[in-house]
C-alpha cells in the first residue's frame, strides 16, 4: 500500500480499509460507514467541487486515513473499557471458581439470551425462508427485483440487530453500523455485489441456523431453571410439609432417600448446585455462539 494522497473517495476507503487491516472486522466495517458517510455528504454539498480537490480540502477537518485509524483505534479502547462489565474477583480455588460464576454478569445475560433465542430464531428462520421462496417465486417478473432488494435489505437490517444483542448480552464485538456498500457505484452494480457478497449468504445461514440453536439453547435454558426450581421448591415444601406448616396432598418422592429430614437438604443442594450449573454452561455457550456470530455476521465484511 503506497502512501499517495487519495484522489477519489474509493481511494480513501481503501487506504483506511488498509489502516485497520489489523483491528477488529467490527470497528473495521463502523469506520468505512462513517468515513463513507461523511464524505459523500460532503461531496453532495458541493456538487461543484471534484473527489480530489473535496479530499484535500477536508483533510485538515476529518483528517488522512492514517490519522483517521488512529483515533478509531483509541477510541474503541476507551468505549470498551466504559462498556465493559465488572469482571468477577479472581478465585484461587477451584471451589470458588465453580461458584463464583453467581457473580458474573456475563453468565446471566448469555442464560437471557438463550431464552430470547427461540423467538428471535423462529423470526430470522421465517424471514429468510419466506424470503427466499418469495423472490424464487417472483425472479421471472420485473417486480421480482425489488423484492429480492428487499429482502436483503431485511436481512442485512436484522443482522445488525442481532449484531446488538450478541454485543450487549454476550459481549462480543459487533458493528455499531450498517455494511459498507460502496454507494458511489452505479446501482446495478451495488445490487450486484449484495449477491457477491459472501457475507450475504453467510448471514442467510446464520439465521437459519438460529432456529435450531434456538430451540436447543431455550431447551437446555429451561431444563436447568426448572429442575433447579423445581428440586429446591420441592425440598422446602417437605420440610414444610414435615413441619406441619403445610399440607401437600400426594406422596412427595426424594430419590432414593427414605429419610424425608435427611433427603430435602440433599435435594436443596443439589437444586441449587443445578443452578451454578447452567449458568456455567451458558456461559460457556455464550462465548462459543459469540464467535459462530462474529464469524458469519463480520468476518466477510473486510473482503
Amino acid at each position: 500500500m503506497n502512501n499517495a494522497t487519495p484522489n477519489t473517495i474509493p481511494e480513501y476507503l481503501e487506504a483506511l480499509r488498509y489502516e485497520l487491516r489489523d483491528a477488529d472486522p467490527a470497528l473495521l466495517q463502523d469506520a468505512l460507514y462513517d468515513a463513507e458517510e461523511y464524505l459523500r455528504s460532503e461531496l453532495a454539498e458541493n456538487p461543484g467541487m471534484d473527489e480530489a480537490r473535496l479530499l484535500a480540502s477536508i483533510a485538515g477537518s476529518y483528517g488522512a486515513p492514517a490519522e483517521v485509524a488512529a483515533i478509531y483505534r483509541d477510541t474503541e479502547v476507551q468505549v470498551a473499557q466504559a462498556l465493559r462489565t465488572p469482571p468477577p474477583a479472581p478465585r484461587a480455588s477451584l471451589a470458588g471458581r465453580f461458584f463464583g460464576v453467581m457473580a458474573d454478569s456475563r453468565a446471566w445475560t448469555a442464560l437471557f439470551y438463550m431464552l430470547l433465542s427461540l423467538a428471535t430464531g423462529l423470526v430470522y428462520f421465517t424471514v429468510v425462508v419466506a424470503g427466499l421462496s418469495t423472490s424464487a417465486g417472483l425472479a421471472v417478473l420485473i417486480i421480482g427485483i425489488p423484492v429480492v432488494i428487499l429482502f436483503v435489505g431485511i436481512v442485512r437490517l436484522l443482522s445488525l440487530v442481532e449484531g446488538r444483542l450478541v454485543e450487549s448480552m454476550l459481549g462480543e464485538r459487533m458493528p455499531r453500523r450498517p455494511l459498507y456498500v460502496g454507494r458511489g457505484q452505479p446501482l446495478m452494480t451495488r445490487i450486484g455485489a449484495m449477491f457477491t457478497d459472501p457475507r450475504t449468504w453467510s448471514t442467510m445461514l446464520y439465521m437459519v441456523l438460529m432456529m435450531p440453536l434456538g430451540i436447543l439453547y431455550f431447551t437446555v435454558a429451561v431444563t436447568g431453571l426448572s429442575t433447579s426450581v423445581g428440586m429446591v421448591a420441592g425440598a422446602i415444601a417437605v420440610v414444610l410439609d414435615l413441619a406441619g406448616l403445610v399440607h401437600v396432598d400426594g406422596n412427595l418422592q426424594l430419590g432414593p432417600f427414605d429419610n424425608a429430614w435427611i433427603g430435602a437438604p440433599v435435594m436443596a443442594v443439589l437444586g441449587v448446585l443445578v443452578l451454578f450449573v447452567t449458568l456455567h454452561l451458558a456461559r460457556g455457550i455464550g462465548r462459543l455462539h459469540g464467535g459462530l456470530a462474529k464469524h458469519l455476521l463480520v468476518k466477510t465484511a473486510q473482503h
